[in-house]
């Protein structure tokens, strides 16, 4: 099974593993790398190694220093580490590892992006600066997300209306019948774009404390809005 194209990767803590040293002439005939982890640098393995890689350790954690225990980490460790140097010299992006895990939970944190969850059309909620507050309440219990973007007559985000807003605008004393919601609304709001990694949207609401983010286009036009609730349903959190 081993062809010319190959790298071997043996691990032998003793250096002397039977099994291995019987491989080694077909590796050496074959001409292919030969990246040997061992724990004894004089061992046959270790000197017939293109690369040899010592993880000796100083005695086995087993009570009667027989099992494989500190030398069977030790060997994972580096593992791991040669892994992560591999990575990084490849230039082995998230998407790559997404890629290689789709149905799992790191696949939908990786691959799934805002625009495949986020709430568009009529279903975002929004309200022309101008607007009565009471009418913003409305468009809010109608889209159910507690939230409501505020666009300007172009339709760009100028800000966002919450819940915890609300309870700021009632707390203040002002007279809601008569407030506009820009008067009262989080102006120069985060915003996300759709093209955006959903694990990105978590990020911001974990950083910034928020539930909500307006989806914009280049133009910061709303092209819809996400909430946390949806990114749970996603499993991306």
């Amino acid at each position: 099974m081993i062809t010319a194209r190959d790298v071997v990767l043996a691990l032998s803590n003793s250096g002397a593993t039977d099994e291995i040293l019987t491989l080694l002439p077909v590796i050496k005939r074959l001409g292919v790398p030969l990246l040997a982890l061992t724990g004894n640098p004089a061992s046959t393995l270790a000197r017939a190694a293109t690369v040899h890689i010592d993880v000796s350790v100083p005695r086995e954690a087993c009570p009667l220093g027989l099992a494989p225990t500190a030398s069977t980490t030790a060997a994972l460790v580096m593992g791991d580490a040669l892994a992560v140097a591999l990575l990084e010299a490849r230039g082995f992006s998230q998407e790559d590892f997404a890629l290689s895990h789709p149905g799992g939970s790191l696949g939908r944190r990786l691959l799934l992006r805002v625009a495949d969850i986020m709430h568009k059309g009529a279903a975002a909620p929004r309200v022309q600066t101008g607007t009565a507050l009471p009418r913003a309440l409305m468009e809010m219990t109608a889209k159910g997300l507690g939230t409501t973007a505020v666009v300007d007559a172009a339709g760009k985000v100028v800000g966002i209306y919450t819940d915890g807003d609300l309870r700021r605008t009632l707390d203040s004393g002002a007279d809601i019948h008569r407030t506009v919601v820009d008067e009262v609304m989080t102006a120069d709001c985060r915003t996300i774009t759709a093209d955006a990694l959903a694990a990105e949207a978590v990020h911001m609401m974990e950083e910034y404390k928020i539930n909500a983010l307006p989806v914009v286009n280049a133009d910061n036009t709303l092209a819809g809005m996400l909430n946390m609730h949806d990114l749970l349903r996603a499993q991306v959190v």
